[in-house]
């Protein structure tokens, strides 16, 4: 088939990847515009619109995809089939009517659950342990259309939500390419989805990443694991000092380690306050609402990324002294 691939973030890059070496003809590219960063002003192009020039693809980044001229454009390339990765913007009708098939969007998560923008964050956060991969025809609705395939695959109990994503969008780009192969043999047919069992995945913000030490060690590990790489853990240390009273100091957090309860089991087991700090030789122990946490990398404000252990001896850290 001839299809226009559209997508924007790296994660959308395996798939599209993928849809260059299957037997479909790739003859376009959709993405967001370029954005702007930097003293200079710099425009900096998305990875799949990096990867599409490098193919020799045309590129068609619309500031609004309702534009005529973004229509007209995508009709122009004539798609037999309009395949979807975390391109960033809602399809208005119009345009969802160019492809004869379709669009079929690639989801990462097994719908209806988390519908949105950021399932694979909010599985980690929520603790599921069986998340996968969707392939569905895309509505003017968030998610809602009927599915045409499905992968799944267990979540780590360790897993971050960037190493997870990592293996989602490898199957996922499997699960794609096998969609468009069954759409074009006549073999699939879509299923609506259940009305039962959604759940919502809105963009997790930087406060939704900012830890609460009054939670369940298993809540604080798996909020940490759930933002990691991005937006990043973070909480603040407070600091009481003779020369400039309170401070509040921002730090960021890699995946922290809730203590086994066996480890507990000793009298002289910590019992820790939540957001108390407790250094121990080589380990930097932080108090919860149940069991105390192990610190691992840290990155203080302005700073590079080192072992808590390195943190708490440079940063001389005292008795009484928390995070907030």
């Amino acid at each position: 088939m001839r299809i226009v691939f559209a997508g924007t973030p790296a994660v959308a890059e395996t798939a599209l990847e993928a849809l260059l070496a299957s037997d479909h003809e790739v003859v376009g590219v959709v993405s967001r515009p370029d954005t702007v960063a930097g003293r200079g002003r710099r425009a900096l192009q998305s990875p799949v619109v990096v990867r599409a020039l490098a193919a020799g693809l045309p590129v068609l980044q619309p500031a609004r995809a309702s534009d005529p001229a973004f229509l007209e454009g995508l009709a122009a390339l004539e798609p037999d089939c309009c395949p979807v990765v975390a391109y960033g913007a809602l399809l208005p009708r119009p345009v969802l009517d160019v492809p004869r098939l379709g669009w079929v969007n690639l989801h990462f998560s097994l719908l209806p659950a988390w519908r949105g923008a950021a399932p694979v964050q909010r599985a980690v956060m929520a603790g599921d342990d069986v998340t996968g991969t969707t392939t569905f025809l895309l509505e003017e609705g968030m998610d809602t259309g009927p599915v045409l395939g499905t992968t799944t695959t267990t979540v780590g109990p360790r897993e971050t939500s960037g190493e997870l994503l990592g293996r989602l969008a490898a199957d996922g780009a499997k699960l794609l390419v096998a969609t468009l192969d069954g759409l074009e043999a006549g073999a699939l047919v879509p299923v609506p989805q259940p009305a039962e069992g959604v759940s919502l995945a809105p963009k997790v913000t930087v406060e939704d990443a900012r830890v609460r030490w009054d939670e369940p060690a298993f809540a604080v590990d798996r909020r940490v694991r759930g933002v990691t790489p991005a937006p990043g853990a973070w909480t603040t240390v407070v600091r009481s000092t003779a020369e400039a009273g309170e401070a509040v100091e921002r730090l960021k957090l890699g995946p922290v380690e809730p203590l086994a309860p066996v480890a507990l089991a000793t009298a002289s087991a910590p019992r820790l306050a939540p957001g108390e700090l407790l250094v121990q030789g080589q380990e930097v122990l932080v108090g919860t609402a149940t069991v105390p946490v192990r610190l691992g990398e840290v990155q203080p404000a302005g700073k590079r990324a080192m072992p808590a252990a390195a943190w708490a001896r440079g940063a001389r850290l005292g008795e009484g002294e928390v995070l907030a």
